[in-house]
Order: structure tokens, then C-alpha cells, then sequence
């Protein structure tokens, strides 16, 4: 099983805690990680891009010209896609780019993510992260005491807002509950800072 060294907020080691070797301890699975950070970000599009085809464009009710005699090329409407001001072949209409993995696919995922922090020695372990008020110059001496200089994921057991709002204006860290925890932060973060608790939580889950 893998070991890690447990901090307190003052960056002391204050023990030791073995995680659990099927979540924090296989390897990591570069193809699923790809496929769900894809999958993460179709998720997010909102899909509102919209073009008017020619039956949606105002006007082009009369025939421009006669058919023949003119000399110019023959058309029957101002909508039709040739023209500047007619309508778009083929454009983009509102769709969903959502979909979704098997639902073992998005647990390996997970486990290769926690995994890939352990072999890169960026996870960190704390004892206890919390204030008895919103400060950012707190959160930003438990960040120095702890030697992060990196972009960090911060990762508590249950929603703190003084955690929250202790962290979320600092540039490059982002604090989250557990429970919102996902694949995408994990790899777009350079370390991950989370408290023994929240390992406790992770390994309920996913074990």
C-alpha cells in the first residue's frame, strides 16, 4: 500500500497514513483519463450556436429578376445561400454535446487520476485544514508553510465556506467539497492538497 506523510496547517509531519492501494495505487490508465477529460469538456458546451437557414431569412418572397433575357444568372429568391444576405448551408444549430462513459470507465478514470498524484509525488495530506474566518493571508501561510508553489486543487470532506472563500482568490488554487471532486480539476492541478478526511470519504466510495 502506498504511504504518505501527514501535515498540519503549520507544515509540520505529524504522522503517517496508508491509502488504499486499489484507488491510490494502480496505474494509470492514459486512455480513459483522455477519453473523460474529452467527455468533461463536450459536457460543458452550452450548444447555442445558431445560423438562419433560407427558409428562416427575412424577405425573398418574389423572384429577383425574370428567368431569362437578362443576361445575369438565373435565380428564384434573395434567400437563396449564394447570396450575401441569403441564408446558411449547413450552419450550426442548437445541439447537445453531452454524453456519458460506462459507468467503470468513470471510476477507473477517478482512481488513475488519484493514482498519476501519488507516482508524481503531488498529493499532500493535512491533518486538519481549517479558519475561524475567511482569510486569504491564512490560506496563503498554510500554502507557504506546505512548500505549494504550484497550481493546487484544495480538497475538504464537507462544505467550509471559510475554506472556500479563504482560498478561491488566489490565483491558480481552487478549493473544493469532496463530494465535487472530478478529473478534469485533478489533471488541470498540479497538486493536490486534501485532508485526511476527504481521503477517508474518497476511499468509502470508490473502494
Amino acid at each position: 500500500m502506498p504511504k504518505v506523510a501527514i501535515y498540519n496547517m503549520s507544515g509540520a509531519q505529524i504522522g503517517e497514513l496508508e491509502l488504499n492501494d486499489q484507488i491510490f495505487g494502480i496505474t494509470p490508465n492514459q486512455a480513459v483519463l483522455h477519453q473523460f477529460i474529452k467527455m468533461q469538456l463536450n459536457n460543458r458546451r452550452v450548444g447555442t450556436a445558431s445560423t438562419k437557414t433560407r427558409a428562416e431569412v427575412r424577405g425573398g418572397g418574389k423572384k429577383p429578376w425574370r428567368q431569362k433575357g437578362t443576361g445575369r444568372a438565373r435565380v428564384g429568391s434573395s434567400r437563396n445561400p449564394v447570396w450575401r444576405t441569403g441564408g446558411v448551408t449547413f450552419g450550426p444549430k442548437p445541439r447537445d454535446y453531452s454524453y456519458t462513459l460506462p459507468r467503470k470507465v468513470r471510476r477507473l478514470a477517478m482512481k488513475s487520476a488519484l493514482s498519476s498524484k501519488v507516482l508524481d509525488n503531488n498529493l499532500i495530506v493535512l491533518d486538519d485544514l481549517k479558519f475561524d474566518l475567511p482569510k486569504t493571508k491564512a490560506m496563503l501561510q498554510t500554502l507557504e508553510s506546505l512548500q505549494i508553489d504550484k497550481k493546487a486543487l484544495v480538497v475538504v470532506a464537507d462544505v467550509d465556506q471559510n475554506v472556500i472563500k479563504s482560498a478561491r482568490n488566489i490565483p491558480g488554487v481552487k478549493p473544493l467539497p469532496v463530494d465535487y471532486m472530478n478529473v478534469y480539476d485533478l489533471m488541470n492541478y498540479d497538486v493536490l492538497l486534501i485532508t485526511k478526511d476527504a481521503v477517508a470519504r474518497v476511499e468509502e466510495v470508490f473502494a
